[in-house]
């Protein structure tokens, strides 16, 4: 019954699977002895779909196999998973969380508002420093004296005494060197003093002045029967020789609104300036530049 020849197995095979390339493998079968070695024949397909589908899964079960062979030989390897968790937990005791879990909106607001804060801090830091030296320029030019008149009179409470009168104007230029401010200029009361004694007062206007730019500006000094006291016993002979010392103090104050009014510039200047009034004379009188000294 199992007795067929070589060409009619070739012919059933080929007949049955027209597309499929057959080899045959002989082997010795087990039951022939050394002497008597009959073989059988062993089809193999080469290019079936079985064939395919083994080659496509031989990978899936690779792990498990190496698994299995693995345990089979007593060797016992972790999960891959496992030892991947294990270096993470290492690195993290290290390092510290490798993923740090992201901000909440409301911390993300406040880190904006105060990295917004800090800048604009430092940017107003940095404004005020650079308009620190932009102090305004001060130059007088002539004092005018428009009244002088020297005399006997009495004080508030009826004491007799030298009495002053003056009315005199001041000419002076205010310059402003700042490049990006403008200023607001004014000054406390201006005193014209003989001998320690305010004879006349008077006061700058304040106005504003703009940024790079000069102006010329007229304060008037006045006095009206002040009381000499001792002082009147020197004046009197000084007012028949025409030249009278005195003294001219003052401050004049600005104020720059650099960044609205968050970043503001202020400096004062003081001047002390002398002068010799002439009581016969309602010329002006040319202020020196080194009588005067600026603070």
């Amino acid at each position: 019954m199992h007795a067929k020849s070589d060409s009619d197995v070739t012919s059933m095979d080929t007949s049955s699977s027209p597309k499929r390339a057959v080899y045959y493998v002989q082997s010795p079968s087990r039951d022939s002895q050394d002497g008597d070695k009959s073989y059988t024949m062993q089809a193999s397909p080469v290019d079936s779909p079985s064939h395919h589908s083994r080659a496509s899964s031989s990978s899936r079960v690779s792990g498990s196999y190496t698994h299995r062979k693995s345990k089979a030989l007593g060797w016992h390897l972790p999960p891959p998973s496992k030892v991947i968790q294990e270096d993470d937990d290492d690195l993290e005791a290290y390092y510290g969380p490798l993923h740090p879990q992201s901000l909440s909106p409301f911390t993300q607001i406040c880190i904006a508002l105060s990295s917004f804060s800090f800048l604009f801090t430092l940017f107003c830091f940095i404004i005020a420093a650079a308009s620190t030296p932009f102090k305004p320029s001060l130059t007088l030019q002539s004092l005018t004296v428009h009244n002088f008149y020297f005399g006997e009179g009495s004080d508030i409470t009826g004491v007799p005494t030298k009495m002053l009168t003056v009315n005199c104007s001041l000419r002076m230029t205010v310059h402003n060197p700042a490049t990006f401010f403008g200023i607001h200029v004014s000054s406390k009361a201006m005193h014209l003093m003989y001998s320690e004694i305010t004879v006349a007062t008077g006061e700058l206007k304040k106005h504003y002045q703009p940024r790079k730019s000069t102006r010329m500006v007229l304060v008037n000094l006045q006095g009206s029967k002040v009381p000499l006291y001792g002082a009147g016993a020197s004046l009197t002979g000084l007012v028949d020789n025409g030249k009278i010392p005195m003294t001219l103090l003052f401050e004049v104050r600005s104020r720059g609104n650099v960044v609205g009014k968050l970043v503001r510039s202020k400096h004062r200047r003081r001047v002390s300036c002398s002068v010799a009034i002439d009581s016969h004379n309602n010329k002006p009188i040319k202020l020196k530049e080194n009588a005067c000294t600026y603070n």
